[in-house]
């Protein structure tokens, strides 16, 4: 089987694995034997999960102990393959995380995690999209680690600055949710994707910034939402997330429930076939009540977007930040494997890699931010291969001249007299020559020829277009002299090329649906029959793929993800992406897609560029070549 085809087929497997798993018969109530309990799990095969205050219990569905583990801990958390179980607590005495694999019956302590060099608050389990485990480690401090825990060896992906003295986490695996509860203030949201950026949302907070009394005592992610029991012990807060922010839509109270606990400070949601239950921990008679029910939330279907993974990344940047930012590809005239990546640094200048990711040529010629690249244009005085990129110093175009070796030396600039120069296309006409769409933060697209006489190079504008509002990423498909062009708020626009042929500009995607802003890198790959135009996502840090031609109908769209066995992370906030049809010899043989990474992880390191395969693509989304 072929790799790519291997990998597309695996990610589809271990998802319809996971939903039979989800689909298994849900318990109708509390068992007594688990009213004791400090903190209880049920599992789909109808065991039980149970922490007491001195030991983890695997309890049969009638109340018969299958193992125990000896430990003290406070609370855990639970994810279950289909050949397994994983188990997460903090041992109290050693401070140290346990993954624990639970099989056949019985306990057995996974990969060991580095020794704790802080005291640990919380611990929490994550199920990704490629079915990977991760584990949310947090100190008392706010310092927080992910690790993925696939293999023999757990792996650290990524150091969260998270609020410190925090209860517990739990993350919502459908949504990708990290709830975190700080003590006396309240429950956060953050993205539980290891690509994200750190941002976070308040879901409860205490009074007056919201309705909790004292802060958050426990918390619960359940089916429609989060639970979030107060510090005093009297209000039960259920929320669920808004397109803008986390609304209250439930309150339980002990003012009009005679089943309240008078001591309480545990809080667990349990879902049968029919409805959620809602249960308090009786800390005075260390038993669990059930205090309320609701109608169970039913799942609402969600478009299954794969997950493929990337065969090479690049050196990072040596310089810190968003600094990578978009990518072209030059193509070696005899031999595909001696081709090159060039990648703008945003605060350096304009790096070169082979197709093994090493870095091969630095060029500091400033902040470049976009690049694009032709070859054998005929020129008045020869032929030669050319690169462009914008000069946000300047405000220019910087020309590179390209040699056969993919060595790379400036040759020119143009001023382009704009306020701040943004992004860049080339086009190359059929009738030979060279043009260059240039636009400005401000909206203003500007369309140069670009001449050559006796090797000095000059451009000339031929006109101006103009967006309502910014631009950045652009292509254009030369045989067909038409310009693609995002405007990263409302989607990508289609117009004529050819400056003697104008026409209006055109919306051909949307933001909404699939695409979400910002609309960033735009690329083309042209196979035997179809035309496909590539876009960055990035508000969901997602590929969109379109037909090329009307009515540019939607394709799919694709994430990338972990490459765990050559140790490269997924990508995400992807500003520039190029694609190619041509083939780069063993592993791109259908061509190749260029990402750049917004988020470099596991673990965090300066930006850098990612290579996927465009079999991968075909495969996963059924494109046609």
């Amino acid at each position: 089987m072929r790799a790519a085809q291997a990998s597309v087929l695996l990610g589809l497997a271990l998802a319809s694995s996971n939903a039979s798993a989800g689909a298994a018969p849900q318990p109708k109530q509390l068992p007594e034997f688990v009213k004791s309990a400090v903190d209880f799990r049920p599992l789909s095969n109808g065991d039980w999960l149970i922490l007491d205050k001195k030991a983890l219990r695997l309890v049969s569905p009638t109340g018969v102990e299958r193992t125990t583990m000896k430990v003290r801990a406070k609370q855990f958390d639970v994810r279950e393959n289909t050949d397994s179980t994983f188990a997460v607590l903090i041992d109290s005495n050693t401070q140290n995380a346990l993954p624990i694999r639970i099989q056949e019956g019985q306990f057995q302590l996974h990969a060991k995690l580095p020794p704790a060099t802080t005291a640990l608050d919380a611990s929490c389990l994550f199920r990704d999209q490629q079915q990977l485990m991760h584990l949310f480690l947090i100190a008392k401090s706010g310092h927080a680690q992910q690790w993925v825990l696939e293999g023999n060896q757990p792996r650290l992906v990524r150091n969260l600055a998270l609020p410190a003295n925090a209860k517990s986490c739990e993350v919502d695996d459908k949504t990708e949710t990290l709830y975190v509860n700080e003590e006396d203030f309240g429950v956060w949201a953050y993205s539980a994707q290891s690509e994200s950026s750190a941002a976070r949302q308040a879901v409860q907070l205490r009074q007056p910034f919201g309705r909790l009394q004292q802060g958050a005592h426990a918390m619960h992610a359940f089916s429609g939402g989060v639970a979030v029991l107060d510090e005093a012990g009297k209000n039960i807060f259920l929320s669920t997330a808004t397109k803008q922010d986390w609304k209250i839509t439930k309150q339980f109270s002990k003012k009009t429930n005679a089943a309240w606990p008078q001591q309480t400070g545990s809080l667990r949601t349990l879902d049968t076939d029919s409805k959620t239950n809602f249960y308090l921990r009786d800390d005075s008679k260390n038993a669990w009540m059930q205090v309320a029910s609701l109608p169970r939330k039913k799942d609402t279907p969600q478009e299954s977007i794969p997950v493929l993974i990337p065969q090479v990344q690049t050196e990072e940047m040596s310089r810190l930040g968003d600094a990578a930012d978009d990518p072209a590809i030059w193509s070696h005239p005899t031999d595909s494997q001696l081709s090159r990546i060039l990648g703008t640094n945003k605060k350096q200048g304009l790096l070169v890699y082979d197709m093994q990711g090493k870095q091969t040529q630095l060029l500091e010629v400033g902040r470049l931010n976009n690049v694009d690249v032709r070859q054998q244009i005929h020129w008045q005085d020869g032929v030669s291969d050319i690169a462009i990129a914008t000069q946000r110093d300047d405000y220019s175009l910087v020309l590179f001249d390209i040699d056969g070796n993919g060595t790379l030396r400036e040759a020119s600039r143009i001023a382009t007299g704009l306020k701040d120069i943004y992004g860049t296309c080339l086009y190359q006409p059929s009738r030979g020559g060279l043009e260059a769409f240039v636009n400005d933060k401000d909206g203003v697209v500007q369309h140069w020829r670009i001449e050559r006489k006796n090797g000095k190079y000059q451009g000339t504008q031929l006109r101006q277009l103009k967006l309502a509002t910014q631009p950045e990423g652009c292509v254009v498909d030369d045989k067909t002299a038409r310009l693609f062009i995002g405007e990263e708020k409302r989607g990508v626009w289609l117009t004529n090329a050819d400056a003697a042929q104008a026409s209006a500009f055109k919306l051909i995607a949307k933001v909404g649906q699939h695409l979400h802003a910002d609309v960033e890198g735009l690329a083309l790959y042209h196979g035997k029959q179809e035309t496909y135009l590539v876009v960055s996502s990035q508000g969901d840090n997602s590929y969109v793929i379109y037909d090329a031609q009307a009515p540019f109908s939607y394709r799919g769209k694709f994430r990338i993800g972990f490459n765990l066995a050559k140790g490269i992370d997924g990508s995400s906030e992807t500003d520039g992406l190029e694609v190619s049809s041509a083939s780069f010899g063993a592993g791109y043989n259908k061509g190749i897609m260029i990402v750049q990474d917004g988020h470099k992880h596991l673990p965090d390191g300066a930006q850098n560029f990612k290579y996927i395969d465009w079999q991968q693509i075909a495969l996963a989304l059924k494109l046609v070549d």
